[in-house]
Order: structure tokens, then sequence, then C-alpha cells
């Protein structure tokens, strides 16, 4: 089972509606859920009648299969990870979130919408914007209180590097699926090549692991 922190149900709507329905079945026998509860989905419209983990976990099937989903540290277009993340966004939900870690010479930055932040849901029809994309993310690099004038002069990936080492909050050991957005290579302060993966998460949940690791 897993401790969600962050599900979007924009994507996953998205993604779940365009699975071809014979593939539908058999991605649901891959992911143990039940058919009793698919055979509503798959006969109704909206196909949407299937719980929200449930599409998930099919979801999830469906990319693994169609995507060949890669490793955090050799992103394609489809990646998953667990590091410590640092997450920024809870307090208004009609604004982005952005959730970023490093392991080793692997900085990665997650931009998504704080209303799908679980516990932190609002009617639909109050959000006014989505943030999955990466104009969101440089305005809200751009709008950072402890943001610098010289800011809008660095390279895009160079700024989500400064923002991400700007954030004090505690890490939380997470593991992750996304989609990447941007990819990159920065020199750190010491000289070292960073790698700057830039994605927006499908899921983002609690891992089992050391909290202290991310920090």
């Amino acid at each position: 089972m897993r401790y969600y922190l962050y599900v979007s149900g924009s994507k996953l709507d998205m993604l779940y509606e365009q699975i071809p329905p014979k593939l539908l079945k058999r991605l649901a026998v891959e992911a143990k859920v039940d058919l009793k509860v698919l055979s509503v989905a798959v006969q109704s419209s909206p196909r949407a009648e299937a719980g929200t983990y449930d599409r998930l976990d099919i979801v999830e099937k469906y990319l693994e299969r169609e995507f060949d989903v890669s490793w955090m540290t050799e992103p394609r277009p489809w990646f998953r990870g667990d590091l410590g993340l640092r997450i920024a966004g809870y307090g208004a939900a009609d604004r982005p979130t952005f959730m970023t870690g490093r392991e080793g010479d692997t900085v990665i930055a997650l931009i998504g919408s704080a209303h799908h932040l679980i516990g932190q849901r609002t009617a639909v029809d109050t959000i006014q914007a989505a943030y999955s994309n990466l104009p969101s993310l440089f305005q809200l690099l751009h709008d950072a209180p402890d943001g610098r004038p010289q800011a809008n002069r660095q390279s895009p990936l160079r700024q989500v590097l400064d923002f991400s080492k700007s954030l004090t909050v505690p890490p939380v050991y997470s593991e992750f699926l996304a989609r990447r957005l941007l990819h990159g290579t920065v020199t750190g302060e010491d000289g070292r090549e960073l790698e700057v993966v830039i994605g927006t998460p499908l899921y983002v949940a609690m891992a089992d692991g050391d909290q202290e690791q991310g920090a």
C-alpha cells in the first residue's frame, strides 16, 4: 500500500481515457483490480466509475508497458525515482507546487498544481489554471520572495537549480512517477557537472527509507 502525497487527477483522467478497452481489462488483471468494478467502468460512460487508486494502478501498468519507464538518473519521457523531496506549495490550493531533491549529481525538480496535494483538495471549478508545465515553473521562480533580479538572465536550468538549493523545508523520502519536461546539464558552484531533470508528477508517495536522505 502507498501513502500518497500527491496524485494528479487531471493527468490520471487524461491517460485513463486513452487506454483501449480491450487492453484495459488485461491491465486490470496485472494490477489486481477488482474485475467486477472494472466491468462497470468499461461498460459505462464515462469510464471513470473505477476508483481513483484502481485507475492509477491501471495507468501505471499501461505506462510501464507502452513507454519504457526509466529511472530518474537517465530520464526518458516517463521516469520514476525515490529520494528525499523538499515540497513547497502547501497553503494555496490554486497555486503551483514544487518538489525537489538530489541524488549524487542528479537534481530532480517536479512541478504540479497544489490542488492535487493530498489534503489540499478544493472544488475543481475554483481552479483557474493548471501548473504542470514549464511556463508555470518559471513564473514560480520569478515570483519567489527571495528571487534575485539577475535570475531572469540565467539559464532556465540554472534558475531551477538555484531555487532548489534555496528551499529549507525538511525533505520527505518519497517515490514518484513523472513525465519529463526538460533535462540538461549545469555546472555547480564546486565545478561539478550536475544533471537537472524537470518533470511533472503523476503521483508522489511516501517511501520506505531514511527520512534524512536528500537533506
